[in-house]
């Protein structure tokens, strides 16, 4: 049975007085793939938001290695979590080396840093060609791809991706989900993927959380969803 890392316990989340997640809770075992999934507002985001400590809990707590702690995002990307937000956020006047530097921010030294840079560019090649470009000057795609290799530079335990499919075109996200299965089998890191693309995100998981109006609505593993009806029932509100 493989040691749980990172866990979300009765979770409730408030965003001006609207419940976003009612008594969820969501556990990360070490080396797997989980996908969170469901209807656009069941609270997918803010599982995240809410683990890595940007989302206040009015409940709940987290553990880390069975340990509760407080999230604060600076103490959890030391810790060994690395979250990535939706929408391709990239520093668009920083070259991308600088971006990449940026996501080690949390590692004692540079040299560390440097290391990890070097050994995230044997994953993501089409970046390594772009070091010295303005990141707002490349592609959707490769945007996306630089996102998710500056939160391994940091050289994670978990990494937590948020919807890394968001606008873009059908083969880049097959390309996209290629190199996160790559970095899942190749590091060894705990990936959470938020992703409406259900047989993108399915297709690489291990475990999926279907999640329903704030609340965990089931928990299987990626095989039994896809010949079951518990996705349908989630997303057409049959429940």
């Amino acid at each position: 049975m493989k040691d749980t890392l990172l866990q979300l316990k009765d979770a409730y989340v408030q965003y001006g007085g609207v419940t976003a997640l009612a008594d969820a809770t969501v556990r990360i075992d070490d080396g797997e793939i989980a996908a969170l999934m469901g209807p656009n507002g069941a609270g997918k985001s803010t599982v995240l938001k809410a683990l890595f400590g940007i989302a206040p809990m009015t409940h709940g707590k987290v553990l880390w290695h069975e340990q509760e702690l407080k999230p604060v995002p600076y103490e959890m990307a030391a810790r060994g979590i690395a979250y990535v937000p939706q929408g391709r956020q990239v520093f668009k006047n920083l070259t991308v080396y600088e971006n990449l530097e940026l996501g080690g921010y949390a590692l004692p030294n540079r040299k560390d840093t440097k290391k990890n840079i070097e050994a995230v560019l044997h994953i993501f090649p089409a970046i390594e060609e772009k070091l010295n470009t303005k990141a707002g000057l490349l592609s959707g795609g490769q945007q996306q791809m630089l996102t998710i290799a500056r939160g391994l530079v940091s050289d994670p335990k978990v990494l937590l991706l948020d919807e890394p499919s968001l606008g873009l075109a059908p083969k880049i996200v097959k390309d996209v989900f290629e190199k996160i299965k790559e970095i899942n089998a190749i590091r060894k890191i705990a990936i959470v993927v938020v992703e409406h693309s259900v047989k993108s995100v399915l297709s690489i998981a291990h475990r999926a959380y279907i999640l329903s109006r704030g609340k965990i609505f089931a928990e299987k593993s990626a095989q039994e969803l896809m010949t079951s009806d518990t996705l349908s029932k989630a997303f057409l509100g049959t429940s």
